[in-house]
Order: structure tokens, then C-alpha cells, then sequence
């Protein structure tokens, strides 16, 4: 299928690793012209050596930087031109105790969901001037097994990304959040043995494996093309059945 991105152009936040590399790869491999953003400058450098398409423009930026969201506007808009595809990525769990003190949880809120706020805000103006735009959300599970900071924040990304889809629809704007289920990742390996893992998989996971990112990248770079013109608003699972409720 001709997804028709060639051309467009995208920021792809926490692009140096797993799941917002392999968009940042999969959109470059479409014809998307991305600047992928992360803290590390090496990773991101071998992204682009990686990738292989000339596509990619590595920007190095800590989501959660004072004034992070209008830096990161600032250089995707002097180095495309302007931006069609937002995918808000950066992020991370945060498990806290019931006595976590407020700076804790103030600190993952700002990383989970304030900063795909701010920046989703920072990108709008000129996407509502050019009557199109794409932003795609990679949150989080909503079936917490115990007090986690990061899962009321993407809790607030769903909100947030619904209220927003009823005022920028008549805009030619898109918005959709991806909860991933158990998708390998850096973390993932470090956290969990591969006995667990295959344990895990058999008992709870009806495809009986974990997934890779570029399973939901997939998706990603559906939702980010002109052809996902009619879904928005949703929440859609990336995550071979796990969950256990039926919507």
C-alpha cells in the first residue's frame, strides 16, 4: 500500500532507542523527511548512519529542558521547513511508594504527559495554518499492578489527546495514542531474565511472544499517513492481545 508520506515531514521524540527509533526508521523508509530527537547524541548519530535513507536530522534535546518544547519547534521548523507528523514518544516508568513525595510524581507527569503537551502545542499553530497534520502518542498500559507515576500520566495523555481530537478534527489534524504492550526494549532485556520472558509469554501473551518495535512502529506510521484520515481520537493496543478487557 502507497501510504503517500513521501515528502511529508516528522519529529519523532526519544528517536536513539527501541520504539521511537524504529518509527523514526520507518517513517525515513516511507519518504519522510524526520528530525529525531533524544539526549543521546551517539545513538542518534548511528541512527542516521543506520537508516541509510539521508532522511533523518539528529537533534540533541532533553524533553524535559526548560523551554524544550519551543527549542524542539524551533529547530524541526528551521530544518523542514514545517512539520506534518508529530510522534510523542520520550517517556518512562516511574513506580513510586505510597509516601513518594510530590517532586517524584511532579517529575513524572512532566516527562509523561506535560511534554507531549507542550510540544503537540508548540506544533499546532502551523499545522492548523496548513490545514494537515498527524500526532501519534506512545503512552501506556491501563491495567497498573501497583501505584506507578507514569500510567496516571498517560492516563492524561488519553484525556488530553480525546478533548484535543474534537477541536483540531475540522483542521485536517489527526490524534492517536499506542499503548505498547511488552515490546523488547534496552530496559526490557536489563529488568527481565530470558526465562521470565518466555514464562511471561506463554502464560499471559495470546500470541505467545514478545513483541519487537517495529511491530508497533507499524502502526505508528500508519496512523502518521494521509490513508488514517478518518481515525482519530482512539487508543489502539500494541500489545498481541495482553490486555485483558474487551475495549
Amino acid at each position: 500500500m502507497d501510504l503517500g508520506l513521501k515528502s511529508k515531514t516528522a519529529v519523532v521524540t526519544g528517536a536513539s532507542i527501541g520504539i521511537g527509533r524504529a518509527i523514526a526508521k520507518g517513517l525515513a523508509a516511507e519518504g519522510v523527511r524526520v528530525v529525531g530527537v533524544a539526549r543521546r547524541t551517539d545513538l542518534l548519530a548511528e541512527l542516521v548512519k543506520e537508516a541509510g535513507f539521508g532522511l533523518i536530522t539528529p537533534f540533541e534535546q532533553d524533553v524535559m529542558a526548560k523551554d524544550a518544547a519551543e527549542r524542539i519547534a524551533a529547530f524541526a521548523l528551521k530544518e523542514l521547513g514545517h512539520v506534518d507528523i508529530l510522534i510523542n514518544n520520550a517517556g518512562g516508568s516511574r513506580p513510586l511508594p505510597v509516601d513518594a513525595p510530590d517532586s517524584k510524581w511532579d517529575e513524572a507527569i512532566a516527562l509523561n504527559f506535560t511534554s507531549y503537551r507542550r510540544i503537540a502545542h508548540a506544533l499546532l499553530p502551523q499545522m492548523i495554518e496548513r490545514k494537515w497534520g498527524r500526532i501519534v502518542n506512545i503512552t501506556g498500559k491501563s491495567e497498573p499492578e501497583g501505584l506507578n507515576a507514569a500510567f496516571a500520566a498517560k492516563a492524561a495523555v488519553h484525556a488530553w489527546a480525546k478533548g484535543l481530537s474534537r477541536e483540531i478534527g475540522k483542521h485536517g489534524i489527526t490524534i492517536n495514542c499506542i499503548p505498547p504492550g511488552r515490546i523488547m526494549s534496552e530496559q526490557i532485556r536489563r529488568n527481565y531474565a530470558p526465562d521470565y520472558r518466555e514464562r511471561f509469554a506463554e502464560e499471559e501473551i495470546p500470541v505467545g511472544y514478545w513483541g519487537e518495535p517495529e511491530d508497533l512502529a507499524a502502526l505508528a506510521v500508519f496512523l502518521a499517513s494521509p490513508v488514517a484520515r478518518y481515525i482519530t481520537g482512539t487508543v489502539i493496543p500494541v500489545d498481541g492481545g495482553l490486555r485483558r478487557y474487551q475495549f
